[in-house]
């Protein structure tokens, strides 16, 4: 039974954002655009932290991490999408979009646990900086990372089989520019009710685990730069949270807004502009909300310049 509901469907075909002709190629060209500066910044990102020994910090090791995963979900979504504006592509066999929401899902989970794990960074090194080595050394930074990552692929694996366990035979066709989960349970003709749960307390622990330990970490920063005399401390310690909180606030409330609600209560359009944003703004922008504001970065950038030009 289960091999017959497998091949009930063995191609999807992704609507994708516009079925207008007029906008296709605008759009290739803007998503091409974001793709190159998300892969740009987010590899340079990484080079300039692997190269440049100042930037040999737990600080800059979560934030190459956080590169790479960005790297990695906006790779699992937007050459597809890409494709579909350019050739009009817009069959993904089945495997493929297994794939695709494997590692989509596997890569934000990943994310979603590094951004705790910054948060936390941040708390050690505002308010215990005499302790700050001691607390985030090495071994506790890997941990940190392996972590996120194991956590990550367990759920991306939680969530795949639970998803394509369902068999689609109401229709093929996807309302959506990539396979995710609001738009493929509403092709399943099997009892959603155990999935959409499963995504339900998954989904909301890992963001309420990851929320609470930022919020407690941001809690006592304030707390901590509320106390502190010079004005200059207090701007030095909110400039280095400053980032963070940025793309904390970015991620999660588009996080939320997509997952947390009932599946009656989606709508497609609405969906698909959350989505725009978390799979290829997002990863833009982090490398750019890091590393524009950061001196550090900056003039690693401006030393690995002058040895390219030397």
């Amino acid at each position: 039974i289960l091999m017959e509901n497998s091949t009930e469907v063995t191609e999807f075909i992704l609507m994708g954002l516009t079925d207008d002709p007029k906008l296709q190629i605008p759009l290739f060209i803007i998503f091409s655009l974001i793709y190159l500066i998300t892969l740009l910044g987010n590899l340079g990102m990484i080079n300039l932290i692997l190269l440049d020994a100042r930037l040999h910090t737990p600080m800059y090791f979560f934030l190459s991490n956080l590169s790479l995963v960005d790297f990695g979900y906006s790779s699992a979504v937007t050459p597809k999408v890409m494709a579909g504006f350019l050739r009009g592509e817009k069959i993904i066999n089945y495997n493929a979009c297994v794939t695709q929401f494997f590692f989509f899902v596997a890569f934000i989970t990943v994310e979603n646990f590094l951004l705790a794990s910054m948060a936390y960074d941040r708390y050690a090194a505002v308010c215990k900086p005499l302790h700050y080595t001691t607390t985030m050394t090495t071994g506790v930074c890997a941990r940190l990372v392996i972590g996120s990552y194991i956590c990550g692929f367990l759920n991306a694996s939680i969530h795949t089989g639970d998803m394509f366990r369902l068999s689609f035979c109401k229709s093929n066709v996807i309302d959506h520019f990539f396979c995710d989960a609001p738009p493929l349970l509403a092709l399943s003709c099997s009892d959603n009710y155990i999935t959409e749960m499963v995504i339900v307390l998954v989904v909301g622990f890992n963001i309420l685990f990851s929320v609470m330990i930022i919020l407690f970490s941001y809690l006592f920063i304030f707390i901590t730069i509320l106390r502190m005399h010079s004005s200059e401390g207090r701007q030095k310690a909110f400039s280095t949270c400053a980032s963070h909180l940025t793309a904390v606030s970015i991620f999660y409330g588009t996080s939320i807004f997509m997952y947390l609600q009932p599946s009656s209560s989606h709508s497609m359009d609405t969906d698909k502009i959350a989505s725009v944003f978390y799979t290829m703004v997002i990863p833009m922008l982090n490398p750019l909300v890091y590393s524009l504001r950061n001196k550090e970065v900056k003039s690693a950038f401006k030393k690995a310049v002058g040895k390219a030009k030397s």
